[in-house]
């Protein structure tokens, strides 16, 4: 009813995407509205890539935390890889070099042979995507417990380092400036990424298998270095990583930050699969891909850079004064939708109410507990549990 006519397929996709609560948080934006996010210190809450802190002596730190829960539950290895292919992204579209990766991890319990397969495949994806893009896992923790046999959780963190006057953002500001596609080619991996995060999951979940995308460390490197290299040349205006919702996420959010629109050619994008649709091209979730807004005039820098680095870096559109965003391929638009829109998903605020068991666990008092008959045997059986018991066999493989 917001748009006044039918939306077309490619810009119902756009919202079904935009508006998931993977990327909208329309559901758990009432809680994390209340979490504080600002002091002295703090350069960039929340709304960016990621945030950043000030540390003193021109130099701040950078950090983000991201769930890849769902993914990881389909296909355990690529799930948690590119959920650190993610983070470090994050990072290094804020300007910053990735330093150092954390992780805490939740399972079901290990006697169950899903349990065991999904702990080998994400500690194996993290310890394979960090290892490989060279940088190191340095702590993290795992615990086991029945409650998360059907959805594990496969929390991961990145930290970097950047001058504190040299943090780049996820703005669409100029109009006229060029907009680049930089990094991997685009194929069908991925697509409903984010609305498959968001979803609940039942007896069905293997046949989401391709909508977890696919990582490649070793471009993901290539791209570091070019993306941090493009922005010494003072060439770069703004940059964001094509994460959940791919191309339709950046083309829509780095314009709605700045108050402006854009305009791309979706025919321009490059592609390694053949006949891809709009709502493919916009939907995809391909890895090791930013969209960058470049300072008009200087093209060429770009280009030159990123071909150093043997990746793509085509201008795809501009950034506009119009407050839209209008996607056309080979010159015909596909959509058309007001960017401020599309970055407006609702929020719900859901009936809440104190479940009932809540008082009994609060009135547990572990002191109350008889004392074991053996001090020693007792000790023993907590150093046996799983969530307590040595963590080598993980931390060496990072």
């Amino acid at each position: 009813a917001r748009l006044g006519r039918e939306p077309t397929f490619s810009e119902l996709g756009l919202f079904s995407a935009l508006w998931s609560e993977h990327c909208a948080y329309k559901h758990s934006r009432v809680f994390l509205s209340r979490l504080p996010t600002a002091g002295p210190r703090v350069l960039q809450g929340p709304g960016e890539n990621a945030g950043a802190l000030d540390i003193g002596d021109g130099w701040a730190v950078v950090f983000k935390i991201e769930s890849h829960n769902h993914p990881s539950f389909i296909e355990p290895f690529q799930g948690a890889a590119t959920g650190v292919g993610g983070i470090l992204r994050d990072i290094f579209t804020m300007g910053a070099r990735p330093i150092a990766i954390l992780d805490s991890l939740r399972f079901g319990e290990l006697d169950d042979p899903r349990t065991r397969h999904l702990v080998n495949g994400v500690v194996s994806g993290i310890s394979w995507y960090g290892n490989c893009f060279g940088c190191p896992t340095v702590g993290g923790e795992i615990a086991f417990a029945p409650e998360y046999a059907g959805n594990p959780l496969v929390n991961v963190m990145c930290v970097g380092l950047v001058r504190a006057d040299r943090i780049f953002r996820a703005r669409a500001e100029g109009p006229g400036n060029p907009v680049f596609y930089v990094g991997n080619k685009t194929g069908r991996d991925g697509i409903h990424g984010a609305t498959m995060a968001s979803a609940t999951f039942d007896g069905h979940a293997e046949e989401r298998r391709p909508t977890v995308q696919v990582g490649d460390p070793f471009t993901e490197k290539l791209l570091l270095e070019a993306c941090l290299e493009a922005m010494r040349t003072g060439a770069v205006v703004g940059i964001q990583d094509m994460g959940a919702a791919g191309l339709a996420c950046c083309t829509s959010e780095m314009p709605a930050r700045a108050g402006t629109g854009m305009e791309v050619e979706l025919g321009r994008v490059p592609q390694r699969e053949t006949a891809m649709t709009p709502y493919e091209i916009l939907l995809s979730e391909s890895q090791e891909r930013m969209l960058l807004v470049a300072a008009r005039g200087r093209e060429e820098e770009v280009r030159r850079v990123f071909a150093r680095w043997e990746l793509d870096a085509v201008e795809i559109g501009r950034v506009t004064a119009g407050g839209e965003l209008v996607a056309r391929l080979e010159g015909e638009v596909v959509a058309r939708v007001p960017v401020a829109l599309l970055a407006e998903a609702p929020e719900y605020r859901k009936p809440v109410a104190r479940p009932a068991w809540l008082d009994e666990r609060l009135a547990f008092d572990p002191l109350g507990l008889p004392a074991p008959a053996d001090w020693g045997e007792a000790l023993l059986e907590l150093l046996g549990s799983p969530t307590l018991a040595s963590k080598e066999w993980a931390y060496r493989q990072y």
